[in-house]
Protein backbone atom coordinates (compact mmCIF):
# COMPACT_ATOMS: atom_id res chain seq x y z
CA UNK A 1 0.00 0.00 0.00
CA UNK A 2 1.56 3.22 -0.59
CA UNK A 3 2.42 6.22 1.27
CA UNK A 4 -0.73 8.60 1.48
CA UNK A 5 -0.20 12.33 3.29
CA UNK A 6 -2.45 15.57 3.37
CA UNK A 7 -0.69 18.29 3.87
CA UNK A 8 -1.57 21.78 5.54
CA UNK A 9 0.43 25.11 5.61
CA UNK A 10 -2.74 26.68 6.09
CA UNK A 11 -2.00 29.42 3.24
CA UNK A 12 -4.49 32.32 2.51
CA UNK A 13 -2.73 35.73 0.87
CA UNK A 14 -5.08 38.53 2.52
CA UNK A 15 -6.67 36.38 5.05
CA UNK A 16 -8.86 37.92 7.99
CA UNK A 17 -8.84 36.71 11.27
CA UNK A 18 -12.27 35.17 10.28
CA UNK A 19 -11.40 33.51 7.11
CA UNK A 20 -8.36 32.10 8.42
CA UNK A 21 -10.34 30.50 11.42
CA UNK A 22 -12.54 29.32 9.47
CA UNK A 23 -9.09 27.29 7.39
CA UNK A 24 -7.79 26.34 10.14
CA UNK A 25 -11.14 24.33 11.16
CA UNK A 26 -11.38 22.72 7.79
CA UNK A 27 -8.26 21.83 8.06
CA UNK A 28 -8.74 19.90 11.40
CA UNK A 29 -11.63 18.16 9.84
CA UNK A 30 -10.44 17.31 6.42
CA UNK A 31 -7.53 15.69 9.11
CA UNK A 32 -10.54 14.01 11.32
CA UNK A 33 -11.93 12.50 7.39
CA UNK A 34 -8.42 11.77 6.41
CA UNK A 35 -7.85 9.81 9.21
CA UNK A 36 -11.22 7.81 9.07
CA UNK A 37 -10.33 6.78 5.68
CA UNK A 38 -7.24 5.13 5.87
CA UNK A 39 -4.73 8.08 4.82
CA UNK A 40 -1.05 7.46 6.27
CA UNK A 41 -0.27 11.12 7.21
CA UNK A 42 -0.60 14.63 8.19
CA UNK A 43 2.05 16.88 6.94
CA UNK A 44 2.93 20.21 8.27
CA UNK A 45 5.74 22.78 8.88
CA UNK A 46 7.16 26.00 9.77
CA UNK A 47 7.75 29.68 8.61
CA UNK A 48 7.59 32.65 10.57
CA UNK A 49 6.80 35.96 9.46
CA UNK A 50 5.11 35.61 5.83
CA UNK A 51 2.79 37.92 4.49
CA UNK A 52 0.53 34.87 3.05
CA UNK A 53 0.18 33.79 6.94
CA UNK A 54 2.28 30.80 6.17
CA UNK A 55 1.64 28.27 9.60
CA UNK A 56 4.67 29.05 12.22
CA UNK A 57 3.34 27.15 15.00
CA UNK A 58 3.33 23.21 13.53
CA UNK A 59 3.43 21.87 16.88
CA UNK A 60 0.21 23.69 18.34
CA UNK A 61 -1.30 22.59 14.84
CA UNK A 62 -0.23 19.03 15.43
CA UNK A 63 -1.70 18.98 19.11
CA UNK A 64 -5.01 19.83 17.52
CA UNK A 65 -4.88 17.52 14.94
CA UNK A 66 -4.33 14.50 17.46
CA UNK A 67 -6.99 15.93 19.17
CA UNK A 68 -9.22 15.01 16.08
CA UNK A 69 -8.39 11.63 15.33
CA UNK A 70 -7.43 7.85 16.62
CA UNK A 71 -4.71 6.52 13.74
CA UNK A 72 -2.98 9.32 11.75
CA UNK A 73 0.74 10.40 12.42
CA UNK A 74 1.41 13.81 12.10
CA UNK A 75 4.95 14.76 9.95
CA UNK A 76 6.73 18.19 10.94
CA UNK A 77 8.60 18.60 7.89
CA UNK A 78 10.08 20.65 9.41
CA UNK A 79 11.03 22.60 12.38
CA UNK A 80 13.36 25.00 12.33
CA UNK A 81 15.79 23.44 15.13
CA UNK A 82 17.67 26.74 15.96
CA UNK A 83 14.94 28.93 16.49
CA UNK A 84 13.72 26.94 19.58
CA UNK A 85 14.86 26.85 23.12
CA UNK A 86 15.92 22.77 23.53
CA UNK A 87 14.23 22.47 26.52
CA UNK A 88 11.14 23.64 26.03
CA UNK A 89 11.63 22.02 22.44
CA UNK A 90 12.15 18.92 24.35
CA UNK A 91 9.06 19.38 26.56
CA UNK A 92 6.09 20.22 23.61
CA UNK A 93 7.36 17.20 21.55
CA UNK A 94 7.11 15.00 25.01
CA UNK A 95 3.76 15.74 25.78
CA UNK A 96 2.74 15.22 21.99
CA UNK A 97 4.22 12.09 21.94
CA UNK A 98 2.10 11.37 25.47
CA UNK A 99 -1.20 12.76 23.77
CA UNK A 100 -0.54 10.88 20.60
CA UNK A 101 0.51 7.78 21.65
CA UNK A 102 3.32 8.10 19.43
CA UNK A 103 1.86 9.32 16.42
CA UNK A 104 4.17 12.57 15.83
CA UNK A 105 6.94 12.89 13.72
CA UNK A 106 9.90 15.56 13.50
CA UNK A 107 12.16 16.59 11.19
CA UNK A 108 14.84 18.70 12.78
CA UNK A 109 16.09 20.95 9.82
CA UNK A 110 18.13 24.52 9.98
CA UNK A 111 15.79 26.36 7.31
CA UNK A 112 17.17 28.48 4.85
CA UNK A 113 15.79 32.27 5.53
CA UNK A 114 17.90 34.18 7.12
CA UNK A 115 14.68 37.07 7.89
CA UNK A 116 13.54 34.17 9.56
CA UNK A 117 16.41 34.27 11.91
CA UNK A 118 16.61 38.29 12.41
CA UNK A 119 13.25 37.97 13.59
CA UNK A 120 14.21 36.05 16.84
CA UNK A 121 17.04 37.56 17.15
CA UNK A 122 19.17 34.17 16.42
CA UNK A 123 22.46 34.56 14.86
CA UNK A 124 22.42 32.71 11.40
CA UNK A 125 26.15 31.83 11.35
CA UNK A 126 25.91 30.08 14.67
CA UNK A 127 22.99 27.52 13.09
CA UNK A 128 24.91 24.57 12.85
CA UNK A 129 26.33 24.56 16.50
CA UNK A 130 22.98 25.45 17.62
CA UNK A 131 21.16 22.77 15.59
CA UNK A 132 23.89 20.56 17.10
CA UNK A 133 22.99 21.74 20.56
CA UNK A 134 19.04 21.25 20.11
CA UNK A 135 19.74 17.69 19.07
CA UNK A 136 22.01 16.87 21.56
CA UNK A 137 19.64 18.47 24.74
CA UNK A 138 16.75 16.62 23.10
CA UNK A 139 17.89 13.35 23.13
CA UNK A 140 19.26 13.65 26.57
CA UNK A 141 15.98 15.37 27.48
CA UNK A 142 13.98 12.80 26.62
CA UNK A 143 15.66 10.29 29.20
CA UNK A 144 13.89 12.08 31.97
CA UNK A 145 18.13 11.72 33.42
CA UNK A 146 19.40 15.25 34.86
CA UNK A 147 22.12 16.15 32.63
CA UNK A 148 24.45 19.01 31.79
CA UNK A 149 23.17 22.28 30.01
CA UNK A 150 24.59 25.27 29.23
CA UNK A 151 26.77 24.82 32.56
CA UNK A 152 24.38 23.47 35.30
CA UNK A 153 21.99 20.17 35.83
CA UNK A 154 18.63 20.04 34.04
CA UNK A 155 15.81 17.60 33.80
CA UNK A 156 13.15 17.89 31.59
CA UNK A 157 10.11 15.87 32.65
CA UNK A 158 7.73 14.28 31.80
CA UNK A 159 9.19 11.39 29.93
CA UNK A 160 7.60 10.93 26.77
CA UNK A 161 5.61 7.61 25.41
CA UNK A 162 8.36 6.39 22.74
CA UNK A 163 10.45 4.39 23.80
CA UNK A 164 13.99 5.24 23.52
CA UNK A 165 12.42 8.44 22.42
CA UNK A 166 10.15 9.99 19.64
CA UNK A 167 10.71 9.27 15.98
CA UNK A 168 12.96 12.60 14.95
CA UNK A 169 15.13 12.91 12.21
CA UNK A 170 17.29 15.39 10.58
CA UNK A 171 16.41 17.16 7.73
CA UNK A 172 18.46 18.67 4.71
CA UNK A 173 20.39 18.81 1.59
CA UNK A 174 24.06 19.05 2.67
CA UNK A 175 26.43 16.92 3.77
CA UNK A 176 26.78 18.60 7.36
CA UNK A 177 23.36 17.62 7.97
CA UNK A 178 24.06 13.86 7.04
CA UNK A 179 27.03 14.25 8.84
CA UNK A 180 25.19 15.41 11.70
CA UNK A 181 22.09 12.70 11.63
CA UNK A 182 25.28 9.94 10.95
CA UNK A 183 27.17 11.29 14.93
CA UNK A 184 24.04 11.22 16.61
CA UNK A 185 22.49 8.05 15.19
CA UNK A 186 19.79 9.72 13.80
CA UNK A 187 17.71 9.06 10.47
CA UNK A 188 18.56 11.12 7.78
CA UNK A 189 15.36 13.29 5.85
CA UNK A 190 17.18 14.45 2.66
CA UNK A 191 15.20 17.45 1.58
CA UNK A 192 14.90 15.78 -2.20
CA UNK A 193 16.07 12.33 -4.07
CA UNK A 194 19.33 12.60 -3.57
CA UNK A 195 21.12 9.33 -3.93
CA UNK A 196 25.00 10.61 -3.53
CA UNK A 197 23.93 11.79 0.20
CA UNK A 198 22.23 9.11 0.77
CA UNK A 199 25.71 7.12 0.74
CA UNK A 200 27.58 9.88 2.32
CA UNK A 201 25.44 9.68 5.03
CA UNK A 202 25.44 5.62 4.81
CA UNK A 203 29.66 6.16 4.96
CA UNK A 204 29.49 8.65 8.06
CA UNK A 205 27.41 5.73 10.11
CA UNK A 206 30.26 3.46 9.54
CA UNK A 207 32.84 5.60 10.04
CA UNK A 208 30.83 7.07 13.52
CA UNK A 209 29.85 3.09 14.30
CA UNK A 210 26.28 4.12 14.44
CA UNK A 211 23.15 2.90 13.24
CA UNK A 212 20.59 4.71 11.12
CA UNK A 213 18.27 4.81 7.85
CA UNK A 214 17.26 7.27 5.26
CA UNK A 215 13.94 8.33 4.86
CA UNK A 216 14.43 9.94 1.27
CA UNK A 217 11.49 11.49 -1.35
CA UNK A 218 11.34 9.59 -4.15
CA UNK A 219 12.13 10.89 -7.79
CA UNK A 220 9.27 12.03 -8.34
CA UNK A 221 7.33 13.40 -5.60
CA UNK A 222 4.70 15.59 -6.62
CA UNK A 223 1.51 17.60 -4.62
CA UNK A 224 -1.42 16.29 -5.61
CA UNK A 225 -4.92 17.99 -6.09
CA UNK A 226 -7.80 15.39 -7.46
CA UNK A 227 -10.72 16.95 -9.71
CA UNK A 228 -12.87 15.04 -12.71
CA UNK A 229 -11.76 18.37 -15.36
CA UNK A 230 -8.23 19.53 -14.55
CA UNK A 231 -8.17 21.68 -17.20
CA UNK A 232 -10.99 23.14 -15.66
CA UNK A 233 -9.60 23.15 -12.20
CA UNK A 234 -5.64 24.64 -13.52
CA UNK A 235 -7.77 27.51 -15.44
CA UNK A 236 -10.26 28.21 -12.49
CA UNK A 237 -7.30 27.63 -8.95
CA UNK A 238 -3.78 27.29 -10.80
CA UNK A 239 -2.73 30.90 -9.61
CA UNK A 240 -3.26 29.03 -6.15
CA UNK A 241 -0.70 26.51 -6.69
CA UNK A 242 1.78 29.37 -8.42
CA UNK A 243 1.39 31.52 -5.54
CA UNK A 244 2.98 28.74 -3.62
CA UNK A 245 5.50 27.66 -5.68
CA UNK A 246 6.64 31.11 -6.14
CA UNK A 247 6.36 31.98 -2.81
CA UNK A 248 9.07 28.89 -2.35
CA UNK A 249 10.83 29.61 -5.29
CA UNK A 250 11.80 33.37 -3.79
CA UNK A 251 13.35 31.62 -0.52
CA UNK A 252 15.04 29.25 -1.90
CA UNK A 253 18.83 30.08 -3.36
CA UNK A 254 20.50 28.23 -6.07
CA UNK A 255 22.62 25.93 -3.71
CA UNK A 256 18.89 24.86 -1.42
CA UNK A 257 18.06 21.00 -3.29
CA UNK A 258 13.91 20.37 -2.09
CA UNK A 259 11.66 18.06 -3.75
CA UNK A 260 8.99 20.96 -4.26
CA UNK A 261 11.11 23.15 -6.09
CA UNK A 262 9.74 24.58 -9.19
CA UNK A 263 10.87 27.27 -11.71
CA UNK A 264 7.89 28.15 -13.44
CA UNK A 265 6.30 31.61 -13.84
CA UNK A 266 3.03 31.19 -14.97
CA UNK A 267 0.34 28.97 -14.72
CA UNK A 268 1.32 27.27 -17.94
CA UNK A 269 4.64 26.62 -16.90
CA UNK A 270 3.52 25.31 -13.69
CA UNK A 271 1.05 22.55 -14.99
CA UNK A 272 4.09 21.42 -17.96
CA UNK A 273 6.95 20.91 -15.37
CA UNK A 274 5.36 18.42 -13.18
CA UNK A 275 5.91 19.21 -9.48
CA UNK A 276 1.77 20.19 -8.94
CA UNK A 277 -0.62 17.81 -10.67
CA UNK A 278 -4.41 18.20 -10.94
CA UNK A 279 -5.18 14.33 -11.69
CA UNK A 280 -8.51 12.62 -12.22
CA UNK A 281 -9.10 10.04 -9.74
CA UNK A 282 -8.07 7.00 -12.74
CA UNK A 283 -5.16 8.95 -13.46
CA UNK A 284 -4.13 9.40 -10.17
CA UNK A 285 -4.12 5.94 -9.76
CA UNK A 286 -2.33 5.07 -12.71
CA UNK A 287 0.21 7.40 -11.87
CA UNK A 288 1.40 4.39 -9.82
CA UNK A 289 3.61 6.32 -7.21
CA UNK A 290 4.81 5.05 -4.09
CA UNK A 291 3.91 8.13 -2.02
CA UNK A 292 0.99 10.49 -2.70
CA UNK A 293 0.62 14.05 -1.13
CA UNK A 294 -2.45 15.47 -1.60
CA UNK A 295 -2.24 19.21 -0.80
CA UNK A 296 -6.38 20.34 -0.97
CA UNK A 297 -5.71 23.80 0.37
CA UNK A 298 -2.41 24.87 -1.19
CA UNK A 299 -1.78 28.03 -1.78
CA UNK A 300 -5.29 29.52 -0.28
CA UNK A 301 -6.92 27.28 -2.42
CA UNK A 302 -11.10 27.72 -1.40
CA UNK A 303 -12.29 25.68 1.15
CA UNK A 304 -14.84 24.19 -0.88
CA UNK A 305 -12.79 23.19 -3.94
CA UNK A 306 -9.94 21.76 -1.20
CA UNK A 307 -12.62 19.14 0.36
CA UNK A 308 -13.84 18.11 -3.53
CA UNK A 309 -10.18 17.06 -4.06
CA UNK A 310 -10.05 15.16 -0.54
CA UNK A 311 -13.31 13.20 -1.11
CA UNK A 312 -12.60 12.53 -4.69
CA UNK A 313 -8.88 11.00 -3.34
CA UNK A 314 -10.40 9.12 -0.11
CA UNK A 315 -13.10 7.65 -2.04
CA UNK A 316 -12.58 6.82 -5.52
CA UNK A 317 -8.22 6.58 -5.60
CA UNK A 318 -7.60 4.72 -1.96
CA UNK A 319 -10.00 1.97 -2.62
CA UNK A 320 -8.32 1.26 -6.21
CA UNK A 321 -4.51 1.87 -4.52
CA UNK A 322 -4.64 -1.90 -3.15
CA UNK A 323 -2.27 -3.63 -0.60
Amino acid sequence: MPVTVVRFNLVEPGATPASLGARYKAALEMAAYADEHGITTVQTEEHHGVDNNWLPSPFAFAGAVFGATRNIAVTVSAVIGPLHDPLRLAEDIAVLDLLSGGRLVTVAGIGYRPEEYTLFDVEWKRRGRLQDELLETVLKAWTGEEFEYRGRTVRVTPRPFSDPHPLLLVGGSSKAAARRAARLGLPFFPSAHLPELEAYYKDRLAEYGTEGWTMMPAAETPLLHIAEDPDRAWARYGEHFLHEARTYASWQSGDIRSAVRSAATTVEELRAEGVYRILTPDACVAQGLDNLVLHPLSGGMPVDEGWRSLRLFCEDVLPRLGG
